[in-house]
Formats: structure tokens, sequence, C-alpha cells
């Protein structure tokens, strides 16, 4: 290298070089710990070693100790505790489950640098202290809920309960998707009817629900109801709770914006110099803190008491006339017209100080609206129908990515279980042994059933687990129910067939014990699949255990929220070859929803692999045989991967079907069309890294690891919902 050169600070990744290849980086995350504790770690049992009352007593002392370096508002951190749990918990989207407080990902970016979460790093910076005294005992994720819930409890509020369990992340999650905007705080995800696109929740980049000056910066309160109605819906929130939390949220603290941010803050955590040691958004304005902080550009408080709950936020709001003014920091904000009959509150920093407060076009929003007016009236008149409403919203709002209650910790969990948390009843019978599992296999291989439907349906039921937020799976049976009874994917008619001869099954088996032993249908589903499986193996010369653990029960229909459950619903499923309608609202090429499909799933890139390929060879695809690279379906070997990959077949473009490109793959010798495939099949032979891991399956030998790996990695998608088997 010549003086002139200067040497590379960096290495180049292939991705860099060819934006569009496959980015399979969310399964490699997938296939590894990152964190630093050892493999026999139990976060569980940790946290219950915890004196939890020290803890929220340790919590409390934090928030009522102002520091120097980052004085308290009012004397008090709660109100910016609150925020803090709020935005960690604020990113849960129901669309694919990700976002929440689990994982602690708001210390990681981007969330730790996004606009909304500014300053929030201070607030971290404060729990330190608790979270160095109590280590691996209470995670950050855990940490940084229940510091909001103390800071409620602090301030003279009733919370709902808490529950740990949240286990700490440490990179940030490689297959989040939030926007597609290449700069924070601009909104290029919305349709020609304004909806937002795909599976975003938020109605801006960078911010946890929507823009509080009102959509694009206007202060348009009406156009802002919509936003927030579409956003917090998409947050698992109907109408009245999404009010209880904008009310109940804003009765504490203030927003701050003491001058035009664009001229005093500087970067955010993820730019600041090395020498900030992680802190971001400097200001140079006075002394940068206290009255003179700056976050929102938007400046004042909601209320004249605000470290107390009561219903004055609601009293001002709905008592006075407001109107827009953009404020010190050049943010639209609103303003009380009869300023001389509101009381006013303190400064943050001077009790005696005197500050009239203010309201977002957030806020006036639930005014204009002629639904959110009638909820926050009832509010008004009732609190205690206010405080009930808003203890409930923000239980869910810090416990919704955490899946099932059983997966809760701690003396603070209440005993009621919420239509939300997928409840299913306990199991009033002794799950099958073996020699019955046995029989029962035998019975479903004995029915009229076919390896193609076993397989499918036991598929279809199990892959709807998210682990993102621990939603769907097996357990349940809930594909019996609407919505998954009626959805495409699961060829509805084919199903009900299955469905019919499982209930017949269980029926005879369970009348016919006397034991106290029972099969539920969750069970049987799962039984077919594996007996499939080994069946298919024995085809073809291999003698395979599927491992079978018992033990599921049957969710009940009136106690499935049938909306929240159509969530779950893929609008493509690459392991089943199919691409539905709702597809093309997603800006991605089909195989790249599979990587996320995997992603979701918890899969690693092989797992991914072995498992389409075995599902191909099996014939387990929707509606046709698109991808059955083979002529034998009842065998499970490894067809797929041979023929993929087989030279003496060419591959070409042959049109689209719906939203599905087609591929015919021709035989080079005769001319005849022998194949066909899809992108989700073909990556395997055109993806350099993927195609890899086919040679190995369609080696000479390499048939029989590749029934190992299927055997395996289909075992690891029957039980992610087992967390009574942890």
């Amino acid at each position: 290298m010549t003086e002139d050169t200067p040497f590379p600070t960096q290495n180049r990744s292939p991705k860099d070089w060819w934006p569009e290849m496959l980015d399979l980086a969310p399964l490699d995350q997938n296939a590894r710990d990152s964190g630093p504790y050892d493999d026999d770690f139990d976060y569980a049992e940790a946290f219950e070693e915890l004196d939890f009352e020290q803890v929220k007593a340790d919590l409390e002392e934090v928030m009522t100790s102002s520091q120097d370096w980052w004085p308290a508002d009012y004397g008090h951190y709660g109100p910016l505790f609150i925020r803090m749990a709020w935005h960690a918990a604020g990113t849960y989207r129901t669309t694919d489950g990700r976002g929440g407080a689990s994982g602690g990902t708001q210390r990681l970016p981007p969330l730790d640098s996004w606009p909304d979460n500014a300053n929030l790093d201070k607030a971290r910076r404060l729990l330190w202290p608790v979270k160095q005294k109590y280590g691996k005992n209470l995670s950050w994720a855990d940490l940084i809920v229940l510091a909001g819930n103390v800071a409620l409890e602090s301030m003279g509020f009733e919370t709902f309960g808490f529950a740990g369990g949240r286990e700490d992340e440490f990179e940030p999650d490689a297959g989040a998707d939030w926007g597609p905007e290449n700069e924070m705080e601009s909104w290029d995800r919305f349709d020609e009817d304004d909806d937002l696109l795909g599976q975003l929740g938020a109605t801006v980049m960078g911010l946890i629900y929507v823009n509080p000056e009102g959509p694009e910066g206007e202060p348009d309160p009406e156009w802002s109801a919509q936003r927030i109605r579409q956003s917090f819906s998409r947050m698992a929130m109907n109408d009245r709770e999404t009010a209880a939390l904008i009310a109940g949220g804003h009765t504490f603290g203030k927003v701050h914006g003491a001058d035009d941010p664009d001229e005093h803050v500087g970067p955010e955590p993820a730019a600041a110099p090395i020498e900030d040691m992680g802190l971001g958004w400097e200001s140079d304005y006075g002394s940068g803190m206290g009255d003179d902080t700056i976050t929102s550009g938007i400046e004042g408080p909601w209320n004249s008491t605000p470290t107390m709950w009561d219903t004055s936020y609601l009293d001002n709001l709905l008592n006075h006339e407001w109107e827009a003014h953009q404020g010190p920091g050049g943010a639209w904000q609103w303003r009380p017209v009869d300023a001389d009959e509101i009381e006013d509150a303190p400064t943050a920093q001077d009790p005696e100080g005197e500050q009239t407060p203010m309201m977002l076009t957030t806020d006036v929003a639930l005014k204009k609206d002629d639904d959110y007016r009638e909820i926050i009236e009832e509010f008004q008149n009732d609190p205690r129908a206010f405080l009930e409403a808003f203890s409930k919203a923000w239980y869910k709002l810090i416990h919704r990515d955490m899946g099932p209650p059983e997966r809760f910790l701690g003396p603070e969990v209440p005993e009621e279980t919420m239509i939300w948390q997928d409840p299913l009843p306990d199991r009033d019978f002794e799950p099958v042994g073996e020699d019955a599992a046995a029989q029962l296999k035998d019975e479903i291989l004995d029915s009229d059933l076919t390896t193609q439907q076993l397989v499918k349906t036991a598929w279809a039921a199990a892959s709807t687990f998210r682990v993102s937020d621990k939603r769907g799976g097996a357990n349940g049976a809930r594909i019996r129910l609407e919505p998954q009874r009626s959805w495409e994917v699961n060829e509805p008619d084919q199903l009900e067939t299955v469905l019919s001869t499982y209930e017949e099954i269980k029926a005879e088996f369970n009348e016919s014990r006397s034991d106290g032993t029972a099969v539920s249908l969750a069970d049987l589903i799962v039984l077919g699949g594996n007996a499939a499986i080994e069946e298919a193996a024995s085809e073809a010369g291999y003698d395979v255990d599927v491992p079978f653990e018992p033990g599921r029960v049957d969710a009940e229909e009136e106690r499935t929220d049938e909306e929240s459950f159509e969530a779950l619903k893929q609008p493509a499923d690459g392991f089943r070859n199919y691409v539905g309608e709702a597809f093309a609202e997603f800006d991605r090429k089909p195989e790249e929803h599979l990587v996320d499909q995997a992603d979701l799933l918890d899969l690693s890139v092989e797992e991914m692999t072995v498992l389409v390929g075995g599902l191909r060879t099996l014939g387990a695809t929707h509606g046709d045989d698109r991808g059955v690279l083979t002529d034998d379906t009842e065998t499970l070997d490894n067809d797929f991967f041979v023929n993929l990959l087989d030279m003496g077949y060419e591959w070409e473009e042959a049109g689209e079907d719906g939203a599905t490109t087609v591929y015919e793959g021709y035989d080079r010798d005769t001319g005849e069309v022998a194949w066909e495939a899809t992108r989700f099949d073909l990556i395997f032979g055109s993806n350099s890294r993927l195609r890899t891991i086919a040679e190995v399956y369609a080696s000479e030998d390499g048939e029989e690891e590749f029934v190992e790996d299927f055997v395996d990695a289909w075992h690891t998608v029957m039980t992610l919902d087992r967390f009574d088997l942890e």
C-alpha cells in the first residue's frame, strides 16, 4: 500500500457488494447464543431468588433521589420511567409479534437511538445501580418494565400486577423490519387509502406510535385520531384501551421542548462520540437539562399535578378549549384558549414556578373523535372506571409479548387470565403413555388419511407459532376453530376430513380408557404427523422414532379471540409453497418471506432447508404438486434436493399464477416439462449458501443425514409452544 492509500477500516460483506442477495442473518442469529451466560443458566430460577419487595424499594429510592447530572422533573423520575417502560413495550405489533419489552432491546440499536426514545438513555443509566446490584437475577428487560410499574405505584396508582420472565437479548433483532424509509421521522409506509403497509405498527420511522404533532406534522386532530386508531389496533389495543393508555400515561410528567432541537441537540447514542460513553442527544441549550431539556421539541405539562394519579388530565382536556400554536421548540402543540381559567403547573425544577398546561394533537384527537370522546367522558365521570381501564390496558401493554401465563414469574402475577393471553384449559386427564401412543399411531395409519394429509395438518397446526410473542402452535388444537379452520392455506375441505377422522379416533379411544388417561385432539394432530413421517422414513429404508411428548389440551372456542388469532395468518407459507393475495402488500420477494417465517419459528438456516426439502418430498404443499420434485410422496428421501440440483433439468420462468411466479424444469434430453416450482424452491439451488447445504443432502451419502435432520427439525417445530417441558 502507498502512503496515500488509506488502510481499510472494515470488512465488506458479500451483501455489501450484492445488496439483492438473500439475507440469512436472522436465522444465523437463531443458531447461536450471543449472551455472556452459560448454557445451563436458568433465568426463571434466578429471578425467583430475588427479594422482590427489596427490588421495588430500591427502585423507589432511585426514583426519588434526583441526580445532578440529570435532575428529576418535580423531584421524581417516575414519569421518565413510565415513558421508558411504555416505549419499550409499545413497539409490539400484532402483525408479526415482533417488538415489545422482552429482550430489553431498547438498550440496543436501532431502538436506543430512535427519535421517540430521546433521553431515555438517561433513564436506563439511572437504573444502572439497581441492575448492577442484582446482576443476572434481574434482566434489563424485566427491570425496565418493573421500573414503570413501580413509578405508577409511587405516584398513587393501583397497578393490576407484574410478571417477570423476560430474558435479555445481547444483539439487535436481525429479523425486525421497522420500515422502508431511509431517514428517521419520515413516513413512506402508507397505501393510497392511507392504510399502513405490511406488518408495520408505527406510522412514522423512529416513533413508537404516531407523530404527537399530528400526521405528517399537521395539527389535525381528526386525522390524528384515524392514525391513532390504526396504529394502536396493530398493537393489540381497542378504542377503550387506547383512550385509557393515552389519558393515563399523560396524567404524569411533561414533554420537553425548551428550544428547537435542530438548533441545539447533538447526535443520538449510535452516532455520538466515543467519549460520551453511549449517551446521546447532548444539548447546548442553557444547562442542557432540567428546565432547559429538549427532547421532543414540544414543551409543557398536561396538568397541575404531574406526579399524582387523578383525573386532572381529563378535566383539562374536556373542560377547556384548545388552540394550536408552535411552542418554544418550534413544534405544533395546543394551548388553552382560556389560559387564565386553567390551573398552572409548577415548573420542573422550581415548585414555586408556574407553567401553563398544554396538550398534544394526539390528546385533542381524543376529544374531537366521537368514539374516543364518549370513552374519556365516561372516565371523567367515573374515576374508578378510568383507573380500572388504565390498569388493565397498562398490564396488557407491558405483558402482551410474553406469551401464555405459565411463563409469568413473581409474586405479583394476577390470578385472572385475560383473553389476550390465549388461555388454555387445565388438563383434567393423564396424558397417554408410550403403549397407548403406539396404539393411536396404528389407528391413525390404518385410517383413510394419507401421508400428505397427516403431515400437512400437523404442520398447519404447529407452524402458527411465533417466537416473537410466543403465540400460536399446536397446543390447543385451535386449527379446528375459527379463524384457522377456514384459512385458505389450510385447505379447509381437506382439513375437515382430517379433523373429523381425528375426532372419531379421539372419542373411541377416550371412551375405552378406564385408567384416567385420555388423548386430546392437539396431541393426535402431532402424533399423526409423527406417525406419517416414521412410516415414510421406513419406506426409504430408515428406522426412525420421532419423539412425542403428550400433554397438550384442546382450547375452548369461547376463550379463543377469533380476531386476535387472525393476526397469526401468514400472507405466504414457503414451507407449503403457498402465496396468498395479501402478499402483494409486502415489499419483499417470496424467499425473503420464507426466511422471515423461519425466523419466527426460531429456525436455523439448516433447519429451514431440511424442512422445506422434507415437506416437498412428502407432498405437503398447498393445492398442487409445485415443488414436489419426486414421483413418490409416500417415501421420505432426498429426491427434492437430488432433482433440484440435477443438471439434466433446465429451469425457465413460465409466467404468473395469481401472486406466484411459476418455473418449469425441462428435461434436457426430451425437452418435456418434468417439474414445476416456485421461487421458494429454486432459491435452494440459486443461492450459493443454501446450495451448499442442499448439496450435502443431495449427495449419495447424504440421505440418511437428511432424514435424521428432518426428524430433529420437525420435532423442534412440534414442541415450540410446549413451555411446560422447559
